[in-house]
């Protein structure tokens, strides 16, 4: 099984992709987590958040093909660690790759919302999209530490 973060909007600070990357290396190999960038919508004075959102859709499904999508939305469902961790165990279980989906500033688009096998919240806070990466890559790790009875989580 492979994670995959789907995430709009690219050229990130390097902390943010160094993060990322750290978590990822702590994941071991047969579950592997990878981060994939999709463009934003070109946003000028003349368009509108709707056609923008529709746009990345556009692009998230494309890139999201027939992998297990969870969509990271405010609106979604709150899990706690060792929530995450059961469903980590049933993704495991599964076999089918599982991709995270990170919408640009306005949003996902109902396309892609509509597509989410699940909705997840991370927080009711509005966090910043370049900082949900490595929330997100931090909580897989976590879970997956959890389902090893590894030391790293401490509840």
């Amino acid at each position: 099984m492979k994670l995959n973060i789907l995430a709009v909007g690219s050229k990130m600070p390097r902390w943010v992709n160094e993060g990322v990357e750290e978590y990822s290396r702590r994941l071991p190999r047969d579950i592997p987590l990878q981060l994939s960038e999709i463009p934003a919508a070109r946003r000028g004075k003349t368009g509108q958040p709707e056609q923008w959102m529709q746009e990345e859709g556009q692009r998230i499904l494309t890139a999201a093909g027939n992998q297990h999508m969870v969509a990271l939305e405010v609106t979604g469902r709150s899990w706690s660690t060792e929530q995450l961790a059961q469903q980590m165990q049933q993704w495991l279980a599964g076999g089918k790759d599982v991709c995270f989906v990170i919408g640009g500033p306005d949003g996902l688009s109902k396309a892609c919302l509509d597509r989410a096998d699940q909705s997840w919240s991370l927080s009711a806070l509005t966090l910043p999209h370049p900082l949900v990466r490595i929330v997100l890559a931090e909580q897989l790790y976590r879970a997956w530490t959890v389902l090893q009875n590894h030391p790293y989580h401490r509840a």
